[in-house]
C-alpha cells in the first residue's frame, strides 16, 4: 500500500505524460484515497491550461467581434453576427465532434500553399490533438459568448459619455481606447466573470468528446471516470473533482473581483457592482 508521499511523487504530474510519473495507473485494490486526490489534481493541470489559454486568446477576438457586430456596415456586422449565432446556437459538445472530424479529414502530411517562388507546407496533424484542436474550439466558442456580452455592454454605454468624448474632440481609436472600451469592460465584467467560470467547467467535456487522451494523459474528470470504473464507487472520485472545481471557481471570483474593483475605482463603494456567481444551467 502506497503512502501519500509516494502517491504524490508518482502521480502529481502524471497527466503530462508517462515520463513524469508512473507509467501504469493504479488498479483495483491498489488504489488509495491519496492516489485519487493526487492523480485527479494532476489532471486539473490540463483544465487550467485549456481555460487560461482559451480566455487569453479569445479576449481580443471577442472584442473585435463585438465591435464588428456593433458596426453600421452590413459587410462587417453580418459575418460577425453569423459567427456569434453559430457558436452560441450549437452545443459545445457537438462542436468538439464536428471540428475533430474536420481536422481528421485534413491531409496528414500537411496542406501545400503555392507562393509562386516556393511552396509552403502547413502541418495539420497536430490539430487532432486535444491540446491544440480542442483548445481552438474552446477559443471560438467562448469568443462568441464573450462577444455577445461585450456587444450588449456597447449598446448600454451612456450616451452622455459618448457626447462628452465628442465634446473633447476625441474620434476614432482614441475615443474607443479612452471612453468606449473601458466603459464596455466595466459594464460587461460581472457577466464576463460568469462566462469564464462556465468555460472552466466546460473543459471537463474535452476528453469525453472525440479528442483522444494519449498515453492516458487526461484531465481531472478523465481520471475520475477511470477511478469509478476501477472501484465501482462514484462517491469518492466525483466529489473530489467537484471540490477542485469549487476551489477554482472561488479563485476566479477572487481574481476577477480585484479587476472589477480596479475598473470601478472611480465610483463610490455603494454604487460598485459586486461580482456574484450565477451558474448557467442551460447553454
Amino acid at each position: 500500500m502506497r503512502t501519500c508521499a509516494e502517491s504524490f511523487d508518482s502521480y502529481i504530474l502524471r497527466s503530462l505524460g508517462r515520463d513524469y510519473g508512473e507509467r501504469l495507473l493504479p488498479r483495483g485494490l491498489d488504489i488509495t484515497l491519496c492516489d485519487q486526490f493526487f492523480l485527479i489534481a494532476s489532471g486539473l493541470i490540463w483544465n487550467v491550461y485549456f481555460a487560461v489559454l482559451a480566455v487569453v486568446l479569445a479576449f481580443s477576438l471577442a472584442t473585435a467581434l463585438a465591435v464588428g457586430k456593433f458596426s453600421e456596415k452590413p459587410l462587417i456586422s453580418r459575418p460577425c453576427n453569423a459567427f456569434i449565432f453559430f457558436f452560441r446556437g450549437s452545443p459545445l459538445f457537438i462542436q468538439f465532434f464536428f471540428f475533430y472530424s474536420v481536422f481528421v479529414l485534413l491531409p496528414r502530411q500537411g496542406i501545400n500553399i503555392n507562393l509562386v517562388f516556393t511552396t509552403l507546407t502547413v502541418e495539420t496533424h497536430w490539430l487532432t490533438r486535444a491540446q491544440v484542436g480542442a483548445l481552438l474550439v474552446l477559443v471560438l466558442n467562448t469568443a462568441a459568448y464573450t462577444a455577445e456580452l461585450f456587444y450588449g455592454a456597447l449598446r448600454s454605454i451612456p450616451k452622455g459619455d459618448l457626447e462628452a468624448a465628442d465634446a473633447y474632440g476625441m474620434t476614432g481609436f482614441t475615443k474607443f481606447r479612452i471612453v468606449v472600451w473601458p466603459t464596455m469592460m466595466r459594464l460587461a465584467w460581472p457577466s464576463y466573470t460568469n462566462e469564464v467560470i462556465f468555460l472552466t467547467h466546460s473543459t471537463t467535456l474535452l476528453f469525453l468528446s472525440a479528442f483522444p487522451a494519449r498515453q492516458q494523459s487526461g484531465d481531472a474528470l478523465y481520471y475520475a471516470r477511470y477511478f469509478v470504473d476501477q472501484t465501482f464507487n462514484p462517491f469518492v472520485a466525483y466529489p473530489i473533482v467537484a471540490g477542485y472545481f469549487i476551489l477554482l471557481t472561488l479563485l476566479i471570483i477572487w481574481g476577477f473581483s480585484l479587476v472589477n474593483t480596479r475598473l470601478n475605482r472611480h465610483l463610490p463603494k455603494a454604487k460598485r457592482q459586486r461580482i456574484r456567481f450565477r451558474p448557467q444551467y442551460i447553454r
